[in-house]
């Protein structure tokens, strides 16, 4: 069960204050903890103290910052079940996928703690002409400073390790805001940070809402913001003066199914179901677009069909529940409106269709019109369309023919066209023979055009918040 109340954390310090929050069970909708909720002097506070934490930071050796991360591993490896719980009453994620998340946010602390102590730069040759005779160039890279973060709700621990992970070991202090819809595992992770031995100073996590979250995206003495959202990211770019940028804005996952698939369409159509509504299809690389040759289309549409009927949908607490609900009634509302009106425009529902409250069916459609809502946004719940093609340049056409571009998926045996997706889709990620809901937490993971720009995955992330700086020495 979750704690009554959970406090905030200012300089490295767990607060109280008078004013609260509470935090629903997202599928009963009961109220299920209540957490403290910074004022504007503790934002202040919490800027203040990052600030005077630079250097303790910048001069914090990376074997200490190693051990502050394996802390972390040890601890949320003990906490392994609680963190589970309180991802599921606050999240609504099923059981067995809370339980996944918290091996990733393992997995990732894991991982920057192997990355702090292999921070290195590199010898240049400067040697290019007679008159250069005895320069020599080195690198290193160096912390950027007091950085702010804020993240998203679908993803309360993975996400917020994503960022907080590579700060540690970079050198880096933060501020970070995580959703005010599910605040809880954040806190819990401040809560096991407080007993490390990190500088005061070192984090502050405050649980705002966004009309009072400014001074993290306007401060010019933060040097970084790192923001993992939906569009308003690019706002928040525009506001965030001369400090770097770093933007994660969701994306409409295109999967390629290619004519030489039919004899794999079981396996197939089991990882397309998962890509398109596990954690009920709020994921930024969930499978939204299925573009299937004709040869195999039909297939494959009556198997996507079948198997997404047999989908479990419920409390996600009951560990036989695949789909639980979504995060609110208005994000369920949103997109059950998406369907309608594609329905409206001539597009045909194969199964779902059906809302009641945050729960949403998992729902397939096709002949959704191109313009369609449901087809060119970002859907971010249980929702995926099929559309079939008849040539390979026009299923490489079909995926480009979006605003978005994070990561896509292709199915084929043909290396060439392997290859052409890796070329020509306008994608930070291309997947070949899997979905392009794909991530492991080391490799590099950002997007392009409403995608936004820079990359996390530990060492990309650890590089966006360091500094290249040069030595040159005349010998």
């Amino acid at each position: 069960m979750l704690n009554k109340s959970y406090p905030f954390y200012l300089a490295n310090q767990p607060q109280t204050s008078k004013v609260t929050l509470e935090v629903r069970d997202k599928y009963s909708g009961k109220p299920a903890t209540r957490v403290a909720v910074p004022d504007a002097k503790a934002v202040e506070k919490a800027i203040a103290a990052a600030v005077k934490a630079a250097r303790p930071m910048r001069e914090f050796k990376p074997w200490a910052r190693q051990a502050v991360l394996q802390h972390c591993v040890d601890r949320f490896s003990a906490r392994r079940d609680e963190l589970a719980e309180a991802l599921c009453i606050e999240a609504g994620k099923p059981i067995k996928d809370a339980a996944g998340e918290v091996t990733r946010l393992i997995e990732t602390f894991r991982i920057a703690a192997e990355e702090a102590v292999r921070i290195n730069g590199e010898t240049i040759n400067l040697e290019l002409a007679a008159l250069l005779d005895g320069y020599h160039g080195y690198t290193k890279r160096v912390p950027i400073g007091p950085a702010s973060f804020i993240t998203p709700f679908n993803f309360p621990l993975n996400l917020v390790a994503h960022k907080v992970a590579p700060a540690i070991a970079a050198g880096c202090p933060f501020v970070l805001k995580p959703s005010e819809k599910t605040p809880i595992g954040a806190l819990i992770i401040g809560e096991v940070l407080a007993e490390t031995d990190l500088p005061r100073g070192a984090f502050s996590i405050l649980p705002l809402d966004g009309a009072h979250a400014a001074p993290l995206v306007e401060d010019e003495r933060f040097k970084l913001l790192s923001f993992t959202g939906g569009q308003i990211g690019w706002e928040l770019k525009a506001r965030a003066g001369r400090k770097k940028v770093v933007l994660e804005l969701g994306g409409n996952a295109a999967c390629i199914v290619d004519a030489d698939q039919g004899g794999k369409l079981d396996r197939i159509v089991q990882r397309l179901v998962f890509g398109a509504f596990y954690q009920s299809g709020q994921s930024c690389i969930g499978v939204q677009r299925i573009y299937a040759h004709a040869d195999v289309y039909e297939a494959l549409k009556r198997r996507l069909v079948a198997a997404t009927k047999k989908l479990k949908a419920g409390d996600p607490k009951d560990p036989g529940v695949f789909l639980g609900p979504m995060i609110d009634e208005a994000a369920a509302e949103r997109l059950h409106g998406w369907i309608l009106e594609a329905k409206q425009a001539g597009g045909k529902i194969l199964c779902g269709g059906k809302r009641r409250g945050n729960m949403l069916d998992a729902t397939l459609m096709e002949n959704v019109p191109v313009d369609a809502k449901a087809n060119r946004m970002e859907a971010f719940g249980p929702f995926a369309l099929l559309a079939p093609f008849t040539t390979f340049d026009e299923a490489i056409a079909m995926v480009n023919d979006s605003d978005y571009g994070l990561q896509a998926g292709i199915f084929t045996d043909s290396l060439d066209h392997a290859m052409r997706a890796w070329d020509e889709l306008e994608q930070g990620s291309v997947v070949v023979n899997d979905i392009p809901s794909f991530r492991v937490d080391n490799m590099p993971y950002g997007g392009v055009k409403r995608s936004g720009f820079g990359r996390e995955g530990v060492r990309y992330a650890i590089e966006d918040m360091s500094e290249l700086r040069l030595l040159v020495m005349r010998r």
